[in-house]
């Protein structure tokens, strides 16, 4: 078969899955899955166009020198493994402090030349992420403090959720936070804790506090929730106009479910469609324009990894999450509240509804940002999670970070 036939053969197969998916769609919700249906043929029939002016070739070999184009990702730790209470594998990674006298000119500029007290700072990631997506922080706080990175269930390294694939129970936030729990007893048993949280993550940790509060007053010093919300993701409409996400909300757990059930299917959809995603992902993960196309690629590569069994999964859980109330438990801790002004999953109202509740807290809204703030703007988001530190008494007083960790086009990876 010529590289045009089979291109011309790639195209109508996208074409009949998105008339499929919008197919599945009518049926599945009346007059939202209509509208559903006629924006996915419409979205085809764009990939269509650009699959025939584009080759293959020429789109493959671009993915394949961005996804060489830096080290976004690659920074690995020592490796560990907690249990969950339904036996599901969490993976964990250990970086420990630097015990060599030579500190580095970033180690210095990021807190001086004092030894840091013994804190371990606790990351926990976003929906359809993984640990990496903290790459700058983790470059940047590499050596200076005893740190955690771990995949929540079903994302990264991490097993299948046992619970999920065993005996069919829905996830919810409160076992996320009990999986936060034994994440930290496997790896950070004793000593002071600083947990930070992005989106989900953000999510996880305020679970943890409501289950486990005697944790959070006896060795919690500080908290970061970055891109989150306590509650009232159901009337998040996404950028989209309210009355036509409404109609759309009642359908999509349900058609999650029914793909989650054909997931090789829809799989081999995703691939086929995979410039139509990397628009979608682009369009939600970031808000400025100026970000390195690696960076954006390593986004795409994370969500991508994330099947959409998983998806379908832990969609419904973000409905059900009420944690409000939880946030008590920080009220006497030094708290970060961050956000990208141009966030469209965790709109920015979410944090200050947040540090409302918490009025000590430092609340930061930053311009020209989106969902995955500390990858588009990782100098200010590592910047303020040191300061949090300083604060906390983890790290004694230094000089911030001064743009290191910057994503924009000019920019090298860190």
């Amino acid at each position: 078969m010529s590289e045009s036939s089979a291109e011309a053969a790639a195209v109508a197969e996208a074409a009949a899955a998105a008339a499929a998916t919008a197919g599945t769609w009518r049926r599945a919700g009346g007059l939202a899955g209509t509208a559903v249906g006629v924006i996915a043929v419409g979205a085809a029939a764009g990939v269509a166009i650009e699959r025939l002016t584009v080759g293959r070739g020429m789109r493959r070999k671009a993915r394949l020198a961005l996804d060489s184009a830096g080290p976004y990702g690659s920074l690995r730790g020592t490796p560990g493994k907690a249990d969950a209470d339904d036996g599901t594998t969490l993976y964990y990674e250990v970086d420990d402090v630097e015990t060599d006298v030579t500190l580095s000119p970033r180690r210095r500029r990021l807190f001086g030349r004092k030894a840091p007290a013994p804190v371990t700072v606790v990351f926990s990631h976003g929906y359809c992420l993984n640990q990496d997506s903290w790459h700058f922080q983790r470059a940047a706080l590499r050596g200076v403090v005893r740190t955690v990175y771990w995949d929540q269930r079903s994302h990264g390294r991490s097993g299948r959720g046992v619970g999920q694939v065993r005996d069919d129970e829905p996830v919810t936030i409160d076992q996320l936070g009990r999986d936060l729990k034994a994440v930290i007893d496997a790896a950070a048993p004793e000593g002071p804790i600083v947990l930070a949280g992005h989106s989900m993550g953000g999510m996880t940790v305020m679970a943890l506090a409501d289950q486990f509060p005697d944790l959070v007053r006896d060795r919690v010093v500080a908290v970061a929730l970055v891109g989150t919300s306590s509650g009232g993701m159901g009337e998040v409409n996404f950028g989209l106009p309210v009355a036509g996400v409404n109609a759309v909300r009642r359908v999509l757990p349900g058609v999650l479910k029914a793909l989650g059930r054909r997931a090789e299917l829809v799989e081999r959809g995703r691939r086929a469609t995979a410039d139509l995603f990397a628009g979608i992902i682009k369009r939600y993960s970031f808000a400025s324009r100026d970000v390195d196309p690696a960076v954006e690629r390593f986004a795409e590569r994370m969500i991508e990894g994330t099947p959409i069994d998983v998806v379908a999964e832990f969609y419904p859980a973000f409905t059900d999450h009420d944690k409000t109330e939880a946030l008590a438990r920080f009220a006497d801790l030094p708290v970060l509240v961050l956000a990208g002004t141009g966030d469209l999953v965790t709109p920015s109202e979410h944090s200050e509804a947040i540090a409302d509740l918490l009025p000590d807290a430092e609340l930061v809204l930053v311009p020209d940002a989106g969902h995955l703030v500390m990858l588009e703007h990782p100098e200010v988001v590592t910047d303020r999670v040191a300061d949090l530190l300083m604060r906390a008494g983890a790290v004694p007083a230094g000089a911030t970070v001064g743009g290191y960790g910057s994503t924009s086009s000019t920019a090298q990876p860190g």
